[in-house]
Order: structure tokens, then C-alpha cells, then sequence
């Protein structure tokens, strides 16, 4: 393979602390790296020096004189003034980029439902985003360096992102180098993974996964005392070992090596026991939406963006929110949170419901800013439980990334990952029983991501999560529900690859709802299409077949239940022949609850539910 660029000897120095210390390293054709480490450990650094848009204090970067290379900051850093067409392809006439199929590719992929005269002020995050990310895309690069591409995209943006870059070049041409802490995007696009840390980079093959049983075994292997970052590796390779329903895709790394790591790593959380915790602390009313209808708050005329919903939260539940960027998933927590009030339906609330919202915006903790870390956290509370645990407020923020001497640095000083840890904590010392989340992975890196994660798995109350990170979504939330841009709710027993498809089938019949442009968004119909398709016979004869797989389906929920109960009386009296038996026929009704699932999914798409 032929080499591209590289860093000879880097080293960069902030004020007294060192960031990069002799570093080497290069990007040949062919690569697809992955850039992970905390936040502060040199990621952006080290990427803007490959860019040259920065010289190390030692050291240099060389690169092949005919390489070409593109570069996506972190920030916004497109000019306001122009409109979206200008900032994305200059002064070039139309006919002269719309003829390169490559181009209306990008074009069509992020910025399709964006005002192309828009001025980009007017933009929001995730529009301005794309727009960034198109033009960078539209140009022939042969490395793309990329800082936190996925910030502010939703679901969908960051699926086509990691389609667009898997098929942009050849295998052996052309390379990235990405900075995410998107997991499940890290293990889509890449083969090699950088983790930068005390100064260093570590090289490893394949993309998250391998990284994470790479770095596990390195840790045993050296001895290294760091104990709890162990253990936080150790659940996370749990979790990926497991999977989650909707992931089929095995990591390809020693699947023996895996299993001797997590033999001893208990379940991420014990669904039954929080439940009962969760139910003590709410009683059986959390809070439900009935019958809920809400116009746009802009109002636009005629429109609504949620259309005759109906939402009940359990005790314990935890849901995860996914939708196109302006079908309302910040809105739909506002109304459960009360802060707004529906045009039409109730919103019943349990009385002893306490929420807390964590918000996008890091703003919240200006009222703060001349406090310490440990200082904000004592304020609120000296202690409190998760999990049935105490903790001091100071063993909170060390499991959450705040090292003990962090723990006193001026919330002024903190970086943006270091104020959304902080923005979380305040949270979870106020002690609320409803938990909702808005894009709660935005700025932290992969291990304080694990952190949070383990500090949720033992908090036992209700859940509600909004996100475009799908790892994040399939390893905090049981069940996942989907704004369509349609003004409905609809269930995803498949999880974020069912919500996916239906966005494709929407795309390719041009029913598409939602994404970030006009109001009109919401008059679209459901990306299953069914909905509307139907006669009204065909959903009368759907709402049936539901109901009668619904009583086949508690049936054959009691017939298992038995047989599980004969089954462990049989294994005990040693009774092997009837043992057999017994799992014969649990096997037959466990294909005959199959076969009702998928029938039951067929209706349910008829109805568009």
C-alpha cells in the first residue's frame, strides 16, 4: 500500500502539560481509522496536525506531494452570510456539478430536504452539519479527516455517513481518519483504531469492538492497577459479546478470548429487581400521554406535529427515542416534562413522578461557573443511592471521569465533554425517578460513555432516552419507539434497523415525513406506508388478527411458563428420556410463538401502529 502522510516525532505542549510526547505514526491507502481516547488526551490535535492546519512544537508532517486532503473541524466554521447553495459548491454554475452522479449522490444523502437559498445562519446544528460535511464530501479527496462528524446528525444522517464512506474509494485506495464517539459507527466504517492516551497513540486492528478485547487484554497482561477502568472495559465487552436483538453482525475477533474475559461479568443490570425498586419509589402511575395532539409551535397553518398520540410509561421502563431531525423528539419530552401543554388530550402525571431533563444545552451551568466541580455536586446533595448503593458525591464524579484533582477545577475551565458529565450528575443527585435524555452522547468520548452507561444500569427508575447513537440506545433501553415525521409514534420491536427500513421505504415511494426542513414535514404519511395504503376492510380484518394472535400469543406464554416448571422438576429426579421430551415441545411452541410474532408484526404494519 502506498503511504499517504504521516507524523515524524510529534510532540505538542499546553502550558505544563505535555499532549503528544515523540509520536510516529502514517495513513496509507487503504486505511479506515478510528480515533478514540478522553476527552482532553490530544484526539482534535493530533488530527489537525495530519490536516497541517497546525505545527507541532516538535517534529514534522510529511505527506506525498500529489495527496489531497479534506478536513472537518469540530466547530462551525462555515460562513453565515452565505446561502446554503454558495457554502456548499462556490460560484460554479449548476450544470457543472449536477452532471457528476457522485456529487447529487452527497447532495441527495444530506442536504435533499434543505433550503438551497437558506442563509446558513438561519440554519439549525444538524442542517449546518450536513452542510459542512456536503461540502467537504462533494470535493475529490484522498484522506478525509473528519473531528466528531456525527454530532448533531441524526440516525438516519449517520447511517448514510457510514455508507457513503465505506463505498466512497476502492478497498486499497484512498483513507480516513475519524474522531467519534459513536461506537456503532466506529465498528461500521473502520479497520484500524488509534487510541490516544498520557500522551501516546496505541495502534490496533479492526474497528471498537476488537479495540475494546485488544485494550482489556493489554490491561491484564501489563497488571495495570486502573481497576475500574477495567471493569467498565470488562461490562462493555459483556454488552458487545451479548449484542443486543437487532445486531446479527458477530465482531470478527477470537470469540474464545471473549468468553474467557466476561465469564465472570454479571448481566449489565438486573431487569427484575430494578423493576421493583422502580415501582416503590412511583407506584404504578408514571406518566401517560392520551389521545395527544400538538400544533406546530411556529404556528404553521393546518399542521401538527403530533397527531392523536397515546405514550404510557411503566415503572423501570426504559424507552429509547429515534426520529428524523424536526419530527418532535425534544418536544415530546417537554410535554412529558409539562413545560408544554397539548392542543388536545391529556397528560396524566403519577404523584410521586419526579423528572429531570438533560437538555442539549450546556448553558445550564453558567449559574455555576465560578464553582468547583465537587463544590457544584455538594451543593445539590453530600449523598445519595443508585442501585440500592451509597455513594458520596465525591465517589459519583470519580466514577463519571473527575479524577480527584479535576474534581476541583472551576466549572469555567472544563471542557465541553467535562461540562456535559457535570450537566448529568446534577441530575442524578437531585434523586428524580424519571430520567430523560436529549442527545446525551454529544462531546464525551468512548469511556466516559461506558461510565455513564454503568452508573444507568443501576439506577432504578424510568428511563426515556432521545439519540441518534444506536449502541448507546440498544445498550441503556429495552424498547425503542420512532417519530416518523408523520405526526405518530410507532413502536420498533426490530430496534434502530427497522426504523432504517422504513425510512428507506419511505425514501423510495416518496413518502417521506419529517427531516429538518418546512413544517409541511408532518402531512407526510408512515414510513411503513401501510397506514395510508390500506382499505378500511384491510384494517378491520388487521385489528382481528391482532387481537386473536394477542390471546394465542398469552396461551402459549402460560404453556411455557409450564413446561419450564416440569422441565426443572425432571432435571432435578435425574429424569433425562422425559426431559427430552419436554424440550421437544418447547421448541415446537417456541416456532409457533415465532410465527405469531410475524403475523403479528404483518397486521400491525397494516394499521401502521
Amino acid at each position: 500500500m502506498a503511504h499517504l502522510l504521516g507524523g515524524e516525532n510529534l510532540t505538542v505542549s499546553f502550558a505544563t502539560r505535555t499532549v503528544l510526547d515523540g509520536v510516529t505514526l502514517g495513513l496509507e491507502d487503504g486505511d479506515r481509522i478510528g480515533m478514540v481516547g478522553r476527552n482532553g488526551d490530544g484526539k482534535s490535535t493530533l488530527m489537525r496536525l495530519l490536516a497541517l492546519r497546525s505545527t507541532p512544537d516538535s517534529g514534522r508532517v510529511t505527506k506525498r506531494g500529489d495527496v489531497n486532503v479534506g478536513y472537518l473541524d469540530q466547530g462551525d466554521v462555515l460562513d453565515g452570510d452565505l446561502t446554503v447553495g454558495a457554502a456548499i459548491v462556490g460560484d460554479r454554475a449548476d450544470h457543472e456539478w449536477a452532471a457528476n452522479p457522485k456529487i447529487r449522490e452527497v447532495m441527495g444523502g444530506l442536504v435533499g430536504d434543505v433550503d438551497w437559498h437558506a442563509n446558513v445562519h438561519a440554519l439549525s446544528g444538524g442542517q449546518k452539519r450536513r452542510v459542512a460535511l456536503a461540502k467537504l464530501l462533494i470535493e475529490d479527496h484522498d484522506v478525509i479527516m473528519l473531528d466528531e462528524p456525527t454530532n448533531h446528525l441524526d440516525v438516519e444522517g449517520v447511517a448514510w455517513l457510514a455508507k457513503h464512506l465505506k463505498t466512497r474509494w476502492r478497498a486499497n485506495q484512498g483513507a480516513f481518519l475519524v474522531v467519534t464517539h459513536d461506537r456503532w459507527f466506529l465498528d461500521e466504517v473502520c479497520n484500524y483504531t488509534w487510541e490516544v492516551h498520557d500522551a501516546m497513540v496505541d495502534m490496533f486492528d479492526g474497528g471498537y469492538a476488537a479495540y475494546v478485547l485488544a485494550r482489556a487484554e493489554r490491561d491484564r497482561m501489563a497488571a495495570v492497577v486502573e481497576n475500574k477502568r477495567q471493569q467498565l472495559v470488562k461490562k462493555e465487552l459483556a454488552w458487545l459479546r451479548r449484542g443486543a436483538p437487532a445486531r446479527t453482525a458477530k465482531p470478527k475477533f477470537r470469540i474464545e478470548a471473549a468468553n474467557d474475559l466476561i465469564a465472570d461479568v454479571p448481566d449489565p443490570r438486573d431487569s427484575v429487581a430494578l423493576s421493583k425498586m422502580a415501582t416503590a419509589r412511583l407506584g404504578k402511575d408514571v406518566l401517560d400521554l392520551e389521545n395527544v395532539s400538538l400544533d406546530f409551535l411556529d404556528g404553521a397553518d393546518g399542521q401538527k406535529l403530533f397527531d392523536n398520540i397515546t405514550l404510557r410509561l411503566a415503572p423501570g421502563e426504559r424507552l429509547g427515542l429515534v426520529g428524523v431531525n424536526g419530527a418532535g423528539k425534544s418536544t415530546l419530552l417537554k410535554l412529558l416534562n409539562g413545560e408544554i401543554q397539548p392542543s388536545s388530550g391529556k397528560v396524566k402525571r403519577g404523584k410521586t413522578v419526579v423528572t429531570a431533563v438533560l437538555t442539549q444545552d450546556v448553558k445550564e451551568l453558567d449559574d455555576v461557573s465560578d464553582l468547583r466541580v465537587i463544590e457544584v455536586i455538594e451543593r445539590e446533595k453530600r449523598s445519595f443511592s443508585v442501585g440500592g448503593k451509597e455513594f458520596t458525591a465525591g465517589q459519583l464524579v470519580e466514577q463519571l471521569g473527575f479524577t480527584k484533582e479535576k474534581q476541583w477545577t472551576p466549572v469555567s475551565d472544563l471542557s465541553g465533554g467535562e461540562r456535559r458529565r457535570l450537566q448529568l450528575l446534577r441530575l442524578l443527585v437531585g434523586e428524580p425517578n424519571v430520567l430523560m435524555l436529549d442527545e446525551p452522547t454529544n462531546d464525551l468520548d468512548t469511556d466516559t460513555l461506558a461510565a455513564v452507561e454503568d452508573v444507568l444500569d443501576g439506577w432504578p427508575g424510568t428511563l426515556v432516552v432521545v439519540s441518534h447513537d444506536r449502541y448507546l440506545l440498544e445498550r441503556v433501553t429495552d424498547n425503542q419507539m420512532a417519530l416518523l415525521g408523520d405526526g405518530k409514534l410507532r413502536g420498533l420491536p426490530g430496534g434502530v434497523d427497522q426504523y432504517l427500513e422504513l425510512r428507506e421505504a419511505a425514501l423510495a415511494s416518496g413518502a417521506v415525513g419529517g427531516g429538518s426542513g418546512a413544517p409541511t414535514a408532518a402531512s407526510g404519511s408512515s414510513a411503513a406506508g401501510a397506514a395510508s395504503g390500506a382499505s378500511e376492510a384491510e384494517k378491520r380484518e388487521a385489528r382481528k388478527d391482532l387481537n386473536r394472535i394477542d390471546r394465542q400469543l398469552g396461551k402459549i406464554a402460560q404453556q411455557e411458563e409450564k413446561l419450564h416448571t416440569q422441565m426443572a422438576a425432571k432435571s432435578e429426579s435425574g429424569d433425562f428420556d422425559a426431559l427430552g421430551e419436554l424440550n421437544a415441545k418447547l421448541q415446537e411452541l417456541l416456532d409457533e410463538k415465532e410465527g405469531l410474532e410475524l403475523e403479528w408484526l404483518e397486521a400491525a404494519e397494516i394499521l401502521g401502529e
